[in-house]
């Protein structure tokens, strides 16, 4: 699964890299622990050919016929192999697909004495995106939508395997137009995204308990700690 990330780089360098606007009022922090229910920052493309758009979302989908928003809490994942199956995120997955922005992601790995948190990230530390599905949720008496996003997952490649049996899908920048593309016919193909991305691609480093806790989103979450657990 993918249950904590991050997003460190300054907001002008990824709105340039992902050709968008940043929405509204943003603060510019590096984020260390972005954990469910937090908004994170996503791309969208409308339909008819309209240019990307940059957009805050909150983490954990929320499906547009839910009577009770809190069932995003159980939403902030999806397997990438039955997504276009599920009701939950099957209507997401037709037209609703969008770009989650990061550039690092936290696993435990399952230990005889406890858990090992794990940082991966690429070894130039660039952002990328993960591959997400959005909905838009209006309940009673609600003025406005709110918009939530969840984040796919897939198999793991090589780096991930030894911490863990998910992680989430992290599109190829040459993918990244089809997969937003709203009016895209082929959802066979849009389907074919979805596996894990290249082992060399990601780097991954050892990190201490701090990060256990969504209170912390400090420099502290990725700073490298010593582990004796060998991975194989």
């Amino acid at each position: 699964m993918c249950g904590r990330f991050t997003l460190r780089t300054p907001l002008n360098l990824v709105a340039e890299q992902f050709f968008i606007t940043l929405p509204g009022v943003l603060a510019d922090r590096p984020r260390f622990n972005i954990a469910p229910s937090q908004p994170i920052l996503a791309v969208h493309q409308p339909s008819g050919g309209e240019s990307r758009q940059g957009v805050m979302l909150q983490w954990g989908l929320i499906p547009s016929w839910a009577k009770d928003p809190t069932i995003g809490n159980r939403m902030i994942n999806a397997r990438s192999e039955t997504a276009h199956q599920k009701p939950s995120f099957r209507a997401a997955f037709k037209n609703r697909r969008c770009l989650v922005l990061a550039d690092g992601f936290y696993e435990w790995q399952k230990l005889s004495n406890g858990k090992q948190a794990w940082y991966f990230h690429r070894p130039d530390h660039q952002p990328f995106a993960f591959a997400g599905l959005w909905e838009s949720w209006h309940g009673p008496g609600q003025q406005q939508e709110l918009q939530s996003a969840t984040i796919l997952t897939t198999t793991p490649n090589e780096c991930a395997r030894p911490v863990h049996d998910r992680m989430p899908v992290i599109l190829s920048e040459q993918d990244h137009d089809a997969w937003l593309d709203p009016d895209n016919p082929d959802l066979d193909a849009v389907g074919e995204l979805m596996g894990p991305c290249p082992a060399d691609q990601l780097a991954r480093t050892a990190v201490s308990s701090h990060v256990n806790s969504p209170r912390h989103d400090d420099q502290q979450c990725i700073a490298e700690a010593p582990t004796e657990q060998e991975l194989f």
